[in-house]
């Protein structure tokens, strides 16, 4: 991995250290000694307690059992996977194109999800964009990247994906804040027929549409946009990565953090009546 020492998955790597560390000192060893017991050089386990080395399977295998500890192996290893699935970075997804990007998370993962609960607070979700916002949105960062210019098949990809709006059984609890309705991507005409795509899509019976106005009063202010897939992962992003999170205690965060959202949006005429206005800005 190649992530920011500061990012969430350096962290990760921290904590599953701290970790190892506890399962030491509650089996009575000095670091020394486990390092006689795993055949391994005493400052790596140090490394390894610290985060500054991501141990492998094989590591955490021969601490448990150096430690007496056998029944924490399970869940290391799945703290282990979270660690290295959590950061896909998009500067080398990127080398590929823009469809590459997209495609992060694969469509496999969109047809087993029943509820997408999603929030965005500066961009209209991918599900709902029309061909020309999308382009004009992807085009600034297929630059950013510097991504092979494939345009139109990035495009198609985020058209064909959503057909999944059509699908019984498909639910979308989607909250957007009216900053999101105000930020252009390409011109006045793109926004305006966007605002129209979105109207439109309200009317679904699979969507509920919330629209949190500027300057109301409210308990939550997230710091990020983010994607619920059903109770299984939440994903978010930043202008270089992609975060899954796939620990149930941080996904129940996400979801007392939506519940809060959905207490100070807008839902039905209101939401329209803001989405309308807004439009009627445009012209």
């Amino acid at each position: 991995m190649t992530t920011n020492p500061s990012s969430s998955a350096k962290q990760a790597q921290q904590a599953l250290g701290a970790r190892l560390r506890e399962i030491r000192r509650e089996a009575g060893l000095t670091g020394r000694a486990l390092a006689a017991a795993t055949g391994q050089h005493y400052t790596r386990v140090s490394k390894l307690e610290n985060g500054v080395q991501q141990p492998t399977v094989g590591d955490i295998q021969d601490w448990c059992r150096a430690c007496g500890a056998e029944a924490e192996a399970a869940d290391l290893l799945a703290t282990l996977r979270a660690v290295e699935s959590a950061y896909v970075e998009f500067r080398r997804q990127a080398r590929a194109g823009m469809k590459r990007v997209l495609g992060i998370r694969a469509p496999t993962l969109y047809e087993e999800t029943n509820l997408f609960r999603i929030y965005e607070h500066n961009v209209i979700p991918g599900l709902f964009q029309t061909p020309d916002y999308c382009a004009a949105m992807l085009s600034f960062w297929s630059r950013f990247l510097d991504a092979p210019n494939d345009l139109e098949e990035a495009v198609a990809v985020r058209m064909e994906r959503q057909k999944i709006l059509y699908q019984r059984g498909k639910r979308f609890a989607v909250i957007l804040e009216e900053q999101a309705l105000r930020i252009w991507f390409g011109d006045a005409d793109t926004q305006a027929n966007q605002l129209d795509r979105l109207l439109t899509v309200m009317s679904l019976p699979a969507v509920a549409l919330g629209i949190i106005p500027l300057m109301v009063e409210r308990g939550a202010v997230p710091s990020a946009g983010f994607w619920m897939f059903d109770n299984q992962l939440v994903a978010l992003e930043t202008p270089t990565a992609s975060i899954e999170v796939t620990q149930p205690s941080e996904i129940d965060l996400y979801g007392r953090m939506f519940e809060n959202l959905h207490q100070v949006a807008l839902y039905g005429k209101p939401a329209r009546d803001l989405v309308t206005r807004v439009a009627g800005e445009l012209s």
